[in-house]
């Protein structure tokens, strides 16, 4: 039968493994649900979403409702929503049999999105990497972000001040996490490569951890 993820301060029995786990970091546009796809398409890696994971609720799901609510005005979804599907999503990755805690490792991308959120799930994963997807050029992103507005009618993708607001977000809110993980598992990567480039440069973390 499969476990349901903990949360910190649940007391968990000490036989019961933790998730080992790589998070992908980056604001808004800086190519994490790439990298996602392209890491998830390889053996033994599965990738999670948090964001698609929302989006794909319906809205007249009580989690739908919020996450309009907040991605609208490109804030942060309250960290208990977020837990919670993230938990349910990958109960039932686990129980379908997508995701194999023991053999797997997971892939997640746009969670935790803020310290808060880590401290919940320091009982649950086992971090071994945490990959800053880099990009100076802030044009570029919002380039990006304008592309895939058109390529997956995301309509937050393809409002300005939304996106600048996302972005501030992120440093605001987001980005502290890295201190949270610290040096030794922050790894920054390049992102403005080619997506090839990117997922060498991740693999190539991956294979000396």
């Amino acid at each position: 039968m499969a476990r349901e993820p903990r949360l910190a301060g649940s007391a968990p029995p000490e036989s019961l493994m933790k998730y080992r786990t790589i998070l992908l970091f980056g604001g808004t546009g800086s190519g994490k649900g790439t990298q996602g796809k392209l890491l998830g398409s390889i053996p033994n890696l599965f990738h999670f979403a948090c964001g698609d994971a929302f989006r794909n609720l319906r809205i007249d799901d009580p989690l739908g409702r919020v996450f309009v609510e907040y991605s609208s005005k490109g804030r942060l979804v309250p960290d208990e929503p977020t837990i919670k599907l993230w938990a349910k999503n990958i109960q039932a990755s686990t129980l379908d049999g997508q995701f194999n805690p023991e053999t797997d490792m997971l892939v997640l991308d746009g969670i935790p999105r803020s310290v808060k959120q880590a401290e919940m799930l320091k009982d649950t994963l086992d971090v071994k990497a945490v990959f800053n997807l880099t990009c100076a050029d802030p044009a570029k992103m919002i380039e990006r972000l304008q592309r895939r507005a058109l390529r997956e009618n995301r309509l937050d993708d393809a409002n300005l001040e939304l996106i600048k607001e996302r972005l501030e977000t992120y440093e605001r809110e987001t980005k502290p996490v890295l201190e949270f993980y610290g040096p030794r598992l922050v790894h920054p990567i390049d992102s403005t490569q080619p997506p090839l480039a990117v997922v060498r440069d991740i693999l190539a973390v991956l294979t000396r951890a």
